[in-house]
Order: C-alpha cells, then structure tokens, then sequence
C-alpha cells in the first residue's frame, strides 16, 4: 500500500520512540501538573500540531531542502532557538497559574498559551525535521509512485500515537498531582523548571549542526 513496507516495525519502532521520555514529555507532564487535564491536553496537541509540520515538509520536501541548504537550516535553527529562550525566560520571570484560573491577568486563557508554546517548540526546532527526513523514508520503497502521500501517512500513523501517549501521561499527571496544583509554591517551582527546560532547549537547537 502506497509503497509502505514493514508496518508493524514502524508502529512499534514510533511507540518505542514516543513512549521515551524527552522534553516533550516534561512539557506535557509539567503542564498537567500546573494547569490539569486540560493543560496538558493542550501541551500534547499543540506538540502533536509541531510535528504535523514537520510531517507535510518532509511529505512535499521542505525537509530535504532544510537539510541541503545550510542557510535555510541555520535561519529555521536561530529563530527556534530565538523563541524558546524567550519562552523560557518568560515562564521564570511569570507569576504562578492555578489549575483552577482560566484567564490570565491579559485576559488571554493560559490554555491557549500552552497550545501554541507545544506548536512553536516543535515547528522551530530543525532537529525534529530532520529526525522524520531521516525516520519516514527506512519504511517507504525507493520506487513508490506516491513517496509524498506515504511520507504523510506514516507521518500521521506516528502523530496519533504519540498524541494517545501524551494524552495518557496527562491524565495520569493530573489525577495524581490533584492537590499539588492547588499550592502556589508548586506551581511557582513547576513554572520555574518548565521555564529552564525552554532555555535549556534554546541553547541545544542553537549548537545544532546540520547532518
């Protein structure tokens, strides 16, 4: 089908990878812990919507081309790192968000603030377009007639389950973290270590090389 070989190594091989715990992971376990289900919801499908992006320029060569061009990579490379040193900055400078308050003092939802920061980190950061360039074609066949639309459905075959995962990780995070989210402290040191996470990935995209 399409070219697609191997299936049920590739299913395996993307839950194994989802399932290994990375930033991604913190993020959407930090944020259930500081704003609930929800909050973590939101951490995991604006994470999911990241790799979304990365997914179609892989499917339609964007990837390749970020690959091939050292100038596209270190312009993608500098912005992503640009953007979450601020994020992160932000969140340790911000005050504490309790699981119960759903707009902020700018009147904007938190929720919505979580979504975007998991779209961002993902969409900025070049090493998750090169990850699928480098993942997607191992499970394709060299002479597939339809490359872009396999490229698109294994992409979205690893989307889901890593969304389901992330899910998971958020409903457990919040029915265990029930009372911790009701202390200001907690959220204060959650927000702080969230907030050195985003610097610390700031730094680590900006000393990125291109393979």
């Amino acid at each position: 089908m399409l070219g697609i070989h191997e299936l049920w190594l590739f299913i395996l091989s993307g839950v194994a990878l989802n399932i290994t715990p990375g930033p991604d992971t913190v993020y959407v376990i930090g944020r259930s812990l500081q704003l609930g289900w929800r909050g973590g919801a939101a951490a995991a499908f604006g994470i999911s919507c990241g790799c979304l992006f990365h997914v179609t320029g892989a499917a339609i060569g964007l990837s390749a081309l970020l690959m091939a061009s050292s100038t596209a990579f270190a312009v993608v490379k500098l912005v992503g790192a640009a953007y979450l040193v601020l994020t992160g900055l932000q969140m340790l400078w911000s005050r504490p968000v309790l699981a119960g308050s759903l707009t902020g003092e700018d009147g904007r939802t938190p929720l919505r603030r979580v979504f975007l920061q998991g779209v961002f980190t993902n969409a900025l950061n070049p090493k998750v377009a090169l990850f699928f360039l480098a993942f997607l074609p191992q499970f394709v066949a060299a002479d597939a007639p339809h490359k872009p639309l396999a490229f698109l459905t294994l992409g979205l075959i690893f989307i889901c389950t890593g969304t389901l995962w992330s899910l998971f990780l958020a409903a457990f995070a919040a029915r265990a973290a029930l009372r911790l989210r009701r202390s200001d402290g907690i959220i204060a040191w959650i927000n702080r270590a969230l907030g050195g996470l985003f610097v610390y990935l700031g730094f680590r995209v900006a000393m990125l090389e291109a393979r």
